[in-house]
């Protein structure tokens, strides 16, 4: 092959069109409980969060209702990965070197947002959330109707494999994916470049910019307790009977339950067979969406 301007810009359209190819390939689970923020600074500021608002009969003037603000933050980072391209291989016709490993590098840019989210799953049992507290634990402050505070729990305790249930239904999710700036791939292939000059050879990049943090507690609920009836009884209870601020029911409906594959065949068993094994039907069949994500581990 000739190494020319328009060669490398037909070879750059085949990597593209490879790269686009393997972003539409990555398996990814976190929309059941992520909320997708759009970003256009170098951190945004989440002080509404603990706000949950609702309506009450209007009997005379309007009653304004203080939000309550924290101080919590979601600051950008960047993040990026760079393959090389030897000119030899180019001139020697050795284009469909690069297919598979641009195609792999599109989906790693696409799984990219889900090992954030998972890790950050994982974290939440260390991590503070916007009330200071970890994200799973047993003392999250919430005001009472006479302005006393009282703690609620979203963590049912335990050691083992960690699951969780969520409440997809809400606008406001569990967990906050901040984009500024989608995954792109980018060239390095002029002549004058330093690479092409000092080692002959090209470089191609993606990068992503953005971060992840925690959104609402109230939604998600951890155990590291056996998967089972008992605890799921439990767990569930509990989330339903959580209350905001003031004492108002908020109404919480655990429709997701997020596993890593150790859990797998326990939530599997639990809510997708129809029959139990001695051919009685299951009370608990469909009561929640099974969402296994191989990054919780």
């Amino acid at each position: 092959m000739i190494i020319n301007r328009a060669t490398l810009n037909a070879f750059f359209t085949g990597l593209q069109t490879a790269f686009n190819g393997g972003l539409g390939t990555a398996d990814t689970v976190y929309g059941a409980y992520t909320m997708s923020v759009p970003s256009n600074t170098a951190a945004e500021q989440y002080a509404w969060m603990a706000s949950l608002p609702g309506l009450r009969e209007w009997i005379g003037d309007r009653v304004l209702n203080n939000i309550r603000t924290y101080d919590y933050t979601i600051k950008n980072k960047s993040w990026e990965s760079t393959l090389s391209v030897k000119r030899a291989h180019l001139e020697d016709d050795q284009v469909g070197l690069y297919t598979p490993m641009f195609q792999m590098l599109g989906q790693a840019a696409a799984q990219h947002p889900q090992e954030l989210v998972s890790a950050l799953m994982l974290a939440g049992f260390s991590s503070n959330c916007y009330d200071g507290q970890y994200f799973f634990d047993t003392d999250h402050p919430v005001y009472q109707a006479d302005g006393t505070v009282a703690t609620v729990s979203n963590f049912q305790g335990g050691a083992g494999a960690a699951w969780f249930l969520i409440d997809d239904t809400r606008p406001i999710k569990p967990v906050v994916l901040q984009t500024r700036k989608p995954a792109k791939l980018t060239r390095m292939d002029g002549d004058t470049d330093e690479a092409v000059f000092t080692r002959d050879e090209y470089r191609y990049g993606v990068d992503w910019r953005g971060n992840v943090g925690y959104g609402l507690w109230q939604l998600a609920y951890a155990s590291r307790l056996a998967l089972d009836e008992t605890n799921f009884d439990a767990a569930r209870t509990a989330m339903e009977s959580m209350t905001g601020d003031g004492g108002r029911k908020l109404a919480i409906r655990p429709t997701v339950c997020l596993v890593g594959p150790t859990n797998r065949s326990a939530a599997e068993k639990l809510f997708e067979r129809a029959t139990l094994d001695g051919g009685a039907a299951n009370p608990y069949y469909k009561k929640c969406k099974v969402v296994v994500d191989p990054w919780l581990q």
